[in-house]
């Protein structure tokens, strides 16, 4: 069953065709126009109440349909989650920096949900797996200390922003420990000095050769900069490991790891929440204190933070992150042999992203990029390219 899905056109989103939300819709549905002042943040593919998918030759909501339709979500999953799908699949188009922000394991997110439901609306966790579908800036994780080290050597107008005692830690302590207490006094310094500090360093950087600048980050901080004037998250950049995927790769993104999507396009699946701790780099409500007592201090590399696929046959691989609210498939037909996906105990949702063909459940669509299908629990897919082309697409499913 083909959904029509809803589109978030949220400010950081990229604009009209640069956007790959945008592109996917408009192949999708040739009466579609792009307004090309209009930014494309996001696609959201389930039955979040803030962004609900619909089956189209129904014309009803798929979260109405699963109420009347048991057998869809197989009975694996209503003992797990209920009547319900709890994951959300999404691509996103990112054109500036989303906030420096974790999310809440789910005990803490009752937590929240109870104390401050204003602010944390729903009760769940919201774990995050993000796909590059386009090369894909992040930062993820605090880097190794010897890396912060190196950097308040080379930056003394960051050191000037934290204390003696602090600074004088270094190399004495636990690397946890170290990290907590060097950002804790970065988060909660003065306005008036990390603004006054910000400006100091990119005035002095402008002027530095190019390998200076390099080496200190300077068109990342200055394009920050240029988007969050005078905000503390630019300094983040300094603390977390600096993330370029690659398409294909990916990230799993756990509670209470910090982390800010930068620029471009990725397919993100997650569990059915809205619940976000920010902290800087957003005109959005920040909560510090809680987000500093709930990160992972952990020093993480590059290589640590890379999620890497595991291969179930010749046409798929299956991303399994360590939850049990989804799992991502990727998809690849290249000849004009038809594919039969593998049979899933659950439900899931399947979004072409390139290629064309077609594919069949009871009924055969068009498969076009831009198109999403609902797949029942317990029910083949069969995908067929056209002749010269291929299709790609991405599976959510629950990971049970």
């Amino acid at each position: 069953m083909e959904l029509r899905c809803k589109v978030q056109n949220y400010d950081w989103g990229k604009l009209g065709h640069e956007s790959t939300i945008a592109k996917l819709l408009s192949s999708a549905d040739s009466s579609f126009n792009i307004d090309p002042a209009r930014p494309y943040a996001e696609l959201w593919m389930g039955v979040h109440p803030n962004g609900p998918s619909i089956i189209i030759e129904r014309d009803v909501l798929l979260s109405e349909y699963l109420k009347n339709n048991l057998d869809a979500i197989g009975p694996d999953v209503r003992k797990e989650f209920g009547v319900t799908l709890p994951f959300l699949l999404k691509i996103l188009s990112v054109r500036k920096a989303l906030s420096v922000q974790a999310h809440p394991t789910k005990e803490h997110a009752q937590e929240l949900h109870k104390n401050y439901p204003e602010l944390y609306k729903d009760p769940n966790h919201k774990p995050e797996l993000a796909i590059a579908l386009t090369p894909f800036e992040a930062l993820c994780g605090f880097r190794p200390l010897s890396e912060i080290k190196d950097f308040l050597l080379k930056l003394p107008e960051l050191k000037e922003i934290l204390s003696e005692n602090c600074i004088d830690k270094l190399g004495h302590d636990d690397n946890a420990d170290i990290i907590k207490d060097l950002f804790k006094e970065l988060m909660t310094s003065q306005k008036d000095l990390v603004a006054k500090q910000l400006t100091k360093l990119l005035n002095r950087l402008q002027s530095e050769d190019d390998t200076t600048q390099s080496s200190l980050l300077f068109p990342l901080l200055k394009r920050l900069h240029a988007d969050f004037p005078e905000d503390v998250g630019c300094w983040s950049i300094y603390f977390m490991n600096y993330l370029l995927l690659r398409p294909g790769q990916a990230i799993f993104l756990k509670p209470n790891l910090p982390h800010a999507y930068l620029s471009g396009d990725c397919v993100e699946c997650m569990a059915c929440s809205d619940n976000v701790v920010r902290a800087g780099l957003t005109p959005k409500h920040i909560d510090v204190p809680v987000l500093l007592n709930m990160l992972d201090y952990t020093s993480y590399s590059v290589n640590d933070l890379l999620f890497e696929p595991q291969l179930e046959d010749p046409n798929t691989c299956i991303w399994r992150p360590p939850v049990p609210d989804f799992a991502v498939v990727k998809i690849m037909v290249e000849c004009e042999e038809p594919y039969n996906t593998i049979v899933r105990a659950s439900p899931s949702i399947i979004i072409i992203t390139s290629g064309k063909g077609d594919v069949c459940d009871t009924e055969p669509i068009l498969a076009r990029p831009g198109t999403v299908i609902f797949l029942k629990a317990s029910r083949q897919l069969t995908i067929t390219a056209d002749a010269g082309s291929h299709i790609e697409a991405y599976q959510a499913i629950c990971n049970i």
